[in-house]
C-alpha cells in the first residue's frame, strides 16, 4: 500500500492540470502512448526510492537503470499534458504502470463529493497516455463497523466505477493482510483476497484487485486465489518479499526486496502468467534502510533483484 495521501497542493495541480488536458483532448495528442504490452514487466514504485524523486526525473531514473515501466505522478503529469507524457514516455522506451486513486473515499460525504470533479479530469487523461489503471487500499479495521462501511465504500466506489467507465479505466482496490492492521482499529474490515475480490464485483465490471505479494501472503491467499479471481479481475500488481517472523512481528513498513524473503514468488508470477496478465509488477518495498542509499542505487537494486526472481519464475 502506498502510504501518501493526496495533499492540498496535489490537488491544485490537478485542478490546474485540467485546462492542459482539455486543450490537448481538443487538439489530439502528438504522440500515441505505447502499446499494451505483451507480457507482465517490472516498473519502479516511488515507495522504492523513498519518495524522493520528482517527476519527470522519476521516469528518467526508471529508465536508467533498466525498467521497462514505472508509476505515473498523476498531479505532475497532468500538469505537463497529454502529449508531452506521451512522448516522455516513448522517448524513455517506458511503459505506464498504474496511477493512484485521486478520490477521497474515507471521510466524510462532502469532502468525498468535493473529490469527484479530480476523477472526472483525471480519468480521460489515464486512457489518453495509456495507462487506463488507478490504484488504491482499503485499511482493513476501522472506528467504523464493517457492514456500515462496508454499504458506504459500496456506494462511492460504485458512483467512481461509473466516471471511470466512460474512459474505459479500470480501478484497483488493494486489500491489506497483515495483522497489525487488522488490530489498528476497534472494527475489522475486508482482509482476505476472496472477500475484497466479491466486494470489487459487486462495485462494478470495471473494479478488480490491486494485487499485493506481501498482502497476499501475510492475507493466507494461494496462487488458486489468484487463478480465481482471473484477468480481468487482477487491475495491478505490487511486489515486494517478506521476513519470515510470526505474524505478531511483521509490521507493514518494514519489507524486504523480492528473493530475499520467503513469499513464494515463483507461485505468485507463475499464477500471474496462468491467467494472462500482462500489465506491470510495480516493486514497492518500505524500509530494509532504502531510504540511506541514494535514489539510484536503491532503484537499481530493487530491478535487479526483482529481475533475477522474474528469470527464476520462467518469465520473460
Amino acid at each position: 500500500m502506498t502510504l501518501a495521501r493526496l495533499t492540498r497542493r496535489e490537488a491544485l495541480k490537478l485542478a490546474a492540470a485540467a485546462p492542459v488536458l482539455l486543450k490537448a483532448s481538443q487538439a489530439g495528442s502528438e504522440s500515441a502512448p505505447p502499446p499494451p504490452s505483451k507480457t507482465m514487466f517490472l516498473a519502479l514504485n516511488s515507495v522504492l526510492v523513498s519518495g524522493r524523486v520528482p517527476w519527470p526525473d522519476f521516469p528518467r531514473l526508471a529508465a536508467k537503470v533498466g525498467f521497462p515501466g514505472c508509476d505515473v505522478m498523476l498531479a505532475s503529469a497532468m500538469k505537463e499534458g497529454v502529449p508531452a507524457t506521451n512522448r516522455l514516455f516513448r522517448e524513455l522506451k517506458l511503459k505506464p504502470a498504474a496511477i493512484d486513486f485521486p478520490v477521497e473515499f474515507r471521510k466524510d460525504e462532502a469532502t468525498f463529493k468535493e473529490s469527484l470533479p479530480r476523477l472526472e479530469q483525471a480519468a480521460p487523461f489515464a486512457k489518453a497516455i495509456g495507462c487506463p489503471r488507478m490504484v488504491t487500499y482499503i485499511m482493513s479495521s476501522s472506528d467504523t463497523p464493517k457492514d456500515e462501511l462496508r454499504r458506504m465504500y459500496k456506494r462511492r466506489f460504485t458512483e467512481c466505477a461509473r466516471i471511470l467507465a466512460r474512459s474505459d479505466v479500470r480501478l484497483g482496490l488493494e486489500f491489506l493482510g497483515p495483522l497489525e492492521l487488522r488490530r489498528k482499529f476497534p472494527h475489522e474490515f475486508i482482509w482476505r483476497m476472496d472477500e475484497m475480490l466479491q466486494f470489487a464485483k459487486e462495485c462494478g465490471p470495471n473494479v478488480g484487485l490491486l494485487l499485493d505479494a506481501w498482502h497476499w501472503h501475510h492475507a493466507g491467499a494461494t496462487t488458486q486465489d489468484i487463478i480465481a479471481a482471473g484477468k480481468d479481475r487482477i487491475v495491478h500488481v505490487h511486489f515486494d518479499d517478506a521476513p519470515n517472523l510470526p505474524p505478531e512481528q511483521i509490521h507493514d513498513n518494514q519489507r524486504l526486496l523480492p528473493g530475499e524473503g520467503v513469499i513464494n514468488l515463483v507461485g505468485f508470477l507463475q499464477a500471474l502468467r496462468k491467467i494472462g496478465y500482462t500489465d506491470a509488477l510495480s516493486v514497492e518495498v518500505f524500509g530494509r534502510g532504502l531510504n540511506k542509499m541514494t535514489p539510484e542505487e536503491a532503484a537499481r537494486l530493487g530491478y535487479q533483484k526483482s529481475r533475477a526472481v522474474l528469470d527464476k519464475a520462467g518469465i520473460a
